[in-house]
């Protein structure tokens, strides 16, 4: 398949179908009933229903995608369709937006939904010591009005032509105004699925809410038990023993064993999750750019798709545009394995010889000890020496990211100035570039723009991005889903739980 053809099917949808390869009737009729039991990663003891906090899969399941509502969100499909908001529309600059939201929803503790829920909820955002991942994007909304009680309208400090994109983010859930604080700690939403019980760090139970407006389109079981395992072997433990009905993430290396299970089925979805480390550019050694440069020269990309993702993935170029995104740039122009001119570029950083620590990573995902052990053989070549030593010169930073569907989102969320830019790589031309695509509505002076900021990050970036990582599900054969699966993150986007049900 090539590229055009797979990023055709991506973009409809029908790729994730192809792939899962499940032998469930694709788009048969859903019908109610049954409790899902998931093994799912990412969990911690610190996990609460403040959305604002949400890193890990556990709680992006269980909030944004049982007991939460956003404004938009991204179909199976990739189509951006509404969900407390009914329709948007812009000004012809792309600087106003407004959105008109829907009537007759009520929040798990009866309050009725409108826009100033929409409003204070956002606002949480602002609180600069909750350190928002997405401060940044409420940040860029200079007033919020409320036009009536279904109407918002949102002006923006500068054009974003993304901006309903941005609302379907999973730490942008929308909560009771009337309680904040209490809906903040218990996990009071507008979603299909209303809390229980709550662990943290070990389960969730979720329980179907009646009469809700999706009634007939999703929300299939009822009721939901998420279980917290964050060790790969862990999971393919519970879902081929039937502890659990679906898990998140399974080892690629236990694919063999899964599939001989005539009960399960596994998924391998194309998304633009991708592995890789975070060199800081503001901090000696990385500070300087061509010792961030010898790094990248140094990884021999193709080596981990195929030892560490058994193939299940593609090379990345160290920037956060995958496959899935309209104006990715082709590999051709990027770095390739390369010792010798890893070494070139590491005399001119005034190193001769590098010791690099690697930290422990598997809970961020299962490839990342292969990854890291695949990188420490192929590194010698260019002096580098990867060591479990404190007193090492260097320790890289594990990054694994879901990816976005959008340009602006990711290189907005992983090197803009909020909280996740784990690199701390600031370039103010990479910046000035950002804010004239945001602005831009021509799709081929975007695709010039956004494929400047690439080559940009590639050359100059903290990020060392060698692979993205398909999303690698497993799930007892009696689930079904619609005719697609999501693919911004595991187990249809982190919506099963809406989306699919028992045949």
């Amino acid at each position: 398949m090539t590229r055009l053809d797979r990023r055709h099917l991506l973009k409809t949808g029908a790729l994730a179908g192809v792939l899962a390869a499940s032998g469930m009737p694709l788009g048969a009729t859903a019908k109610r009933g049954g409790v899902l039991r998931l093994g799912v990663g990412g969990a911690y003891a610190s996990d609460q229903w403040d959305s604002r906090t949400h890193r890990g899969k556990f709680m992006i399941m269980a909030g944004h995608g049982a007991v939460f509502d956003t404004l938009t969100q991204v179909a199976a499909n990739g189509e951006l369709i509404g969900e407390l908001a009914e329709s948007w529309e812009a000004s012809a600059d792309a600087k106003r937006w407004t959105f008109t939201l829907r009537r007759g929803v009520e929040f798990h503790n009866g309050k009725l939904f409108e826009a100033e829920d929409v409003i204070a909820s956002l606002r949480l955002h602002l609180d600069q010591s909750a350190n928002s991942p997405v401060r940044f994007i409420v940040a860029a909304i200079s007033e919020m009005t409320a036009l009536g009680s279904h109407k918002i309208e949102f002006q923006l400090a500068a054009p974003n032509a993304d901006f309903p994109f941005l609302m379907a983010d999973y730490h942008l859930c929308i909560y009771p105004s009337d309680n904040l604080e209490l809906a903040l700690l218990q996990g009071i939403g507008t979603g299909l699925y209303k809390v229980i019980g709550f662990e943290p760090g070990k389960r969730a139970m979720l329980g179907r809410v009646r009469g809700h407006y999706k009634d007939g389109k999703e929300g299939w079981f009822d009721a939901v038990e998420l279980v917290a395992l964050n060790d790969a072997e862990d999971r393919a433990r519970a879902v081929m023993t039937g502890q659990v009905d679906a898990v998140s993430d399974f080892d690629l290396a236990q694919k063999a064993t899964l599939a001989k299970r005539k009960l399960l089925r596994l998924t391998d979805v194309v998304g633009n999750q991708h592995i890789g480390y975070a060199m800081r550019a503001d901090q000696a050694p990385a500070h300087d750019v061509n010792l961030r440069r010898a790094l990248k020269y140094a990884v021999d990309r193709q080596a981990i798709v195929d030892q560490a993702l058994f193939g299940h993935g593609r090379i990345a170029q160290d920037h956060p545009i995958g496959p899935l995104n309209q104006y990715l740039l082709p590999n051709e122009s990027a770095a390739r394995f390369d010792p010798e001119k890893a070494r070139y570029y590491l005399r001119k950083a005034g190193v001769k010889q590098l010791n690099l620590t690697l930290p422990e990573t598997s809970r961020a995902h299962s490839a990342m000890g292969r990854m890291a052990e695949s990188f420490a053989a192929h590194t010698k070549a260019s002096g580098i020496n990867v060591s479990s030593s404190a007193a090492s010169d260097l320790t890289l930073q594990p990054a694994v990211w879901s990816g976005r569907v959008t340009e602006d989102w990711i290189f907005s969320t992983m090197a803009g100035e909020g909280a996740w830019n784990q690199s701390q790589w600031h370039n103010p031309h990479f910046q000035h570039l950002m804010l004239s695509a945001r602005a831009e509505l021509s799709p081929v002076k975007r695709q010039s723009i956004y494929q400047e900021m690439q080559a940009l990050m590639a050359d100059e970036g903290g990020a060392l991005i060698p692979a993205y990582a398909n999303f690698a599900d497993a799930h007892h054969a009696r689930l079904a889903h619609g005719p697609a699966i999501g693919n911004l993150f595991a187990l249809d986007s982190g919506r099963m739980i809406e989306r699919w049900w028992f045949a």
